[in-house]
């Protein structure tokens, strides 16, 4: 397995004095990587790098600068025996290939690009970069090249490729470039060991050990870095001589490391002592993705610093073997940053203090060397003021907690009254929170000029959206809504991608966690109409992760129960489409009324948006726009609509003769209709191959029978009406009894048992249990459908990368089956307990209330 080859640069053509060659050698968020020199005559620019060891190159990866970057990079290897020259004008390298940087207009010169390239192994002791000429751009006059890491992959000279010969795949995260630049360094450290417990859980079958342990390196890398941009903070203060705030940094660093490992039990996860039982058990922590405490401010690390009177010891991260094993390695502490000394420690005060610490003390010496009550007082006040004026400076630079103006303080009068408080009472229990906020600054940071503040309020949210009990009681439900609706309103309209992200995933919290069985149907339309029309208007936006993530959450939001009763998502998509609405939001309105009428099938109601005429006015309006994917998309819907009614988008289309399919449009269309009526013809035929009595049996199920289904059912039908006598039939599937006659038994099986549905596509009825299979193999539409690997469930191609987003797309746990309408695990055997018992039946089952009529 490929992993990381450690290196060191040995030469450089040039480089930028504060920007030296020597930066490429380590990977960290507070790395400064090289830059050639100002207004460098020298072309091209080379660097070489010599292995710490000979080895099998697999992949190299490079990351490149904002805005100093060259056009293109040439790689070159060269493995030198020993005892041989190791200058470079003695050494022979061949050349590997080069490497494309795109100019990086596109981001406005704010994002870096990484490179990786994958190469045949070959054995190599020195690397060469050859770089081109640098892309024109404003922010480069001096015309520099510059790099900010490189990344050498591939195996000890003794280890083998694999079969084929291709490049192998990295051994851990850690070894990525894009983990170890971002991902402060204490955390990569923990991350490797709990990678290697990893791989022994799965070797050693401790399942539910190794899921916790995928967990919490998921975890780690998002605190990780979130520490690092602390670590770059802090070197920027230092830079600046401001070591009130590197001071507060460093502490807040601290604090926020000690908080995260013991929020996740990381210590337990290790097991340096040994195995641990309860790892293998299911955890409060781990039912679920694990929540990150949230990060202490400055203004917290002051104070906490201030107010705690205990003198404790430096945190030890936990790749170090603590002296005492019985001692935890991660219990909450503070450093001893602006606190005066205790009564029986010494102080450094020079010529006070002993030379020789075997002496005894006396009580005249312990006397001088105590803090007098006024020095310690002005001590205190003196770092109150240092942290107070640095608190100053970062909200100037920050805006975290900057006045309100007026008009925002209309708009959140409401959220300022549910959750000034209440914010601060929930992550009470957390001691990096305290109640020295303001009642204001809670919601300011919603208003915040800092993306990271914004970023923090909206995890914040989140939290209590899904932990809705500790604030039960003392506010109403419908006011939490209302007022987590007029932030999220907010948040959905940023412009940075992080912001809109979390403001996504809290939409979703609020709409899947928080509404269920809580809120009134008004407020849930009120939310509604408030969000919608921004997440429609994000739906078409130019960004593939911008509109690809509304459309994942407008359709988290029309999954909602409350939702979906009153209508409120799929009436706003089936609009009919202009053709001046741009192409982009017409795609995604269409591509995601698709997917309601593949998840929510076809209605008979007139108000739910998805009935037969709606969605053949839209789609009849998307066949005629100009772009080609809104038409595709179109022409599936029509098809899927034909399947029920062909009459109504016969009516709706031009006739079907000649001169109409001359326009290529139409008869690509009116194909796909021929071969639909071929199928349909041909189902209709079949029964009348058949004996008199499946022919009979057949005509009461109509067209949309499966044929195995039909035989499933016919012995008990056949009993029913057995020498003209009615008799008792019963359900082979519910167990649901008739007393009547088989035709009442037919109407159960084709409209109410609820272990049965009807296929979206092809409408033939069969068993819930079956319909991943029938759609990969059996329907009508297979050759559109794949299985998801993650969570064996069956998944429309083109929203293929839409499911991956969604949460129910998860492994699926051994001796269980995932359930396509509700999406819950289920075991295998329990099919029928999931759909008929009362406590436990399917929620997203639409026959569950009518199963045993």
């Amino acid at each position: 397995m490929a992993k990381k080859i450690p290196f060191s640069v040995i030469f450089a053509t040039d480089e930028d004095s504060a920007f030296p060659a020597s930066e490429l050698n380590g990977h960290g968020p507070t790395v400064l990587g090289w830059r050639s020199s100002a207004n460098s005559k020298i072309q091209p620019q080379e660097l070489i790098l010599k292995f710490h060891r000979p080895a099998k190159v697999c992949r190299i990866q490079v990351l490149g600068h904002q805005f100093m970057i060259p056009e293109r990079i040439e790689l070159w290897l060269h493995n030198a025996p020993k005892d041989s020259p190791t200058t470079p004008s003695s050494q022979n390298f061949d050349y590997l290939g080069f490497i494309v940087l795109s100019d990086n207009s596109a981001s406005q010169y704010k994002s870096r690009e990484l490179q990786s390239v994958s190469v045949a192994p070959r054995m190599g002791s020195h690397l060469k970069l050859r770089m081109g000429t640098p892309y024109a751009n404003d922010l480069n006059d001096a015309r520099q090249v510059a790099l900010i890491g490189i990344n050498v992959l591939g195996m000890d000279s003794g280890e083998d490729a694999g079969p084929s010969g291709a490049p192998e795949s990295i051994t851990s995260i850690c070894d990525c470039l894009s983990f170890s630049m971002y991902v402060e360094e204490t955390i990569c450290e923990v991350v490797k060991e709990l990678e290697a417990k990893k791989s022994r859980a799965v070797v050693e079958e401790r399942f539910e050990y190794a899921r916790k342990l995928k967990l919490c390196m998921g975890a780690l890398r998002s605190a990780g870095e979130r520490l690092g941009r602390y670590a770059l903070a802090k070197r920027q203060a230092v830079a600046q001589e401001d070591f009130s705030t590197a001071r507060l940094r460093k502490e807040q660093i601290e604090l926020y490391r000690n908080s995260v490992f013991s929020q996740l039990e990381v210590c337990k996860l290790l097991e340096k002592s040994g195995p641990v039982t309860e790892n293998d058990l299911v955890s409060p922590v781990y039912i679920s993705k694990p929540v990150l405490p949230s990060p202490p401010s400055l203004q917290e690390v002051a104070h906490l610093l201030l107010n705690d009177p205990k003198e404790q010891h430096s945190p030890k991260p936990p790749s170090q073997k603590s002296e005492k094993q019985d001692e935890p390695y991660f219990s909450p502490q503070l450093s001893k940053i602006g606190r005066s000394p205790s009564r029986n420690s010494p102080t450094n005060t020079g010529s006070l203090r002993r030379r020789n610490k075997s002496a005894p003390r006396n009580s005249y010496e312990d006397y001088e060397e105590r803090t007098l009550p006024t020095l310690r007082t002005s001590q205190t006040n003196e770092f109150l003021r240092e942290c107070q004026s640095t608190l100053e400076v970062e909200a100037n630079s920050r805006g975290r907690f900057k006045v309100m103006n007026d008009r925002e303080r209309r708009q959140a009068a409401l959220p300022l009254l549910v959750f000034g408080t209440e914010l601060v009472s929930v992550f009470s229990k957390n001691p990096l929170k305290n109640a020295h906020e303001s009642k204001s600054s809670q919601v300011e940071m919603f208003y915040s000029k800092q993306f990271q503040d914004r970023e923090e309020g909206l995890v914040r949210l989140r939290n209590i959206l899904k932990n809705p009990t500790v604030i039960e009681g003392s506010i109403g439900p419908n006011k939490v809504a209302r007022s987590s609706t007029l932030l999220l309103y907010r948040a959905v309209r940023d412009a940075v991608f992080s912001v809109f992200s979390q403001a996504a995933e809290t939409v979703r919290a609020l709409f899947v966690d928080f509404i269920p069985q809580r809120i009134s149907a008004n407020e849930v339309s009120r939310c509604v109409d408030r969000l919608l029309p921004e997440l429609l208007a994000k739906s078409g936006d130019p960004s593939p992760r911008i509109h690809t993530l509304a459309q994942h959450t407008i359709l988290s939001i029309a999954s909602c129960t409350e939702v979906r009763q009153q209508n409120l998502v799929a009436p706003a998509l089936s609009r009919p489409v202009g053709s001046g609405t741009h192409p982009r939001l017409a795609l995604s309105r269409i591509q995601m009324l698709e997917q309601l009428v593949l998840s929510q099938g076809i209605s008979t109601d007139k108000q739910s948006g998805l009935t037969c005429r709606s969605l053949t006015e839209c789609g009849c309006s998307g066949i005629h726009h100009p772009s080609e994917p809104v038409r595709k998309v179109a022409e599936r819907v029509l098809l899927q609509v034909y399947r029920i009614n062909p009459r109504l988008i016969r009516k709706q289309l031009p006739p079907d003769d000649d001169i109409t399919r001359r326009n290529l449009l139409y008869r690509q269309l009116f194909t796909e209709f021929d071969k639909i009526d071929k199928a349909r013809r041909s189902e209709m035929l079949e029964p009348m191959r058949d004996d008199q009595v499946d022919e009979e049996e057949g005509a009461a199920f109509g067209d949309a029978w499966d044929v195995e289904e039909l035989k499933v059912s016919l012995p008990s039908m056949a009993n029913g009406e057995k020498n003209g006598c009615k008799q008792t039939v019963q359900c082979s599937f519910c167990d649901w009894v008739c007393e009547k006659d088989s035709g009442q038994l037919d109407k159960h099986y084709w409209k109410s048992c609820p272990l049965l549905m009807k296929c979206p596509q092809c409408q033939c009825v069969l068993e819930v249990s079956a319909y991943s299979h029938h759609l990969t193999n059996e329907c009508e539409a297979k050759e559109s459908y794949v299985i998801c690997k993650r969570c064996s469930e069956a998944v429309h191609m083109e929203l293929f990368q839409l499911h991956l987003l969604e949460e129910y797309c998860r492994e699926v746990p051994p001796s269980s089956v995932r359930c396509p309408l509700c999406h819950e695990n289920i075991p295998e055997n329990g099919w029928k307990e999931h759909f008929l018992d009362q406590a436990l039946f399917c929620r997203g089952n639409s026959r569950r209330h009518g199963g045993k009529k």
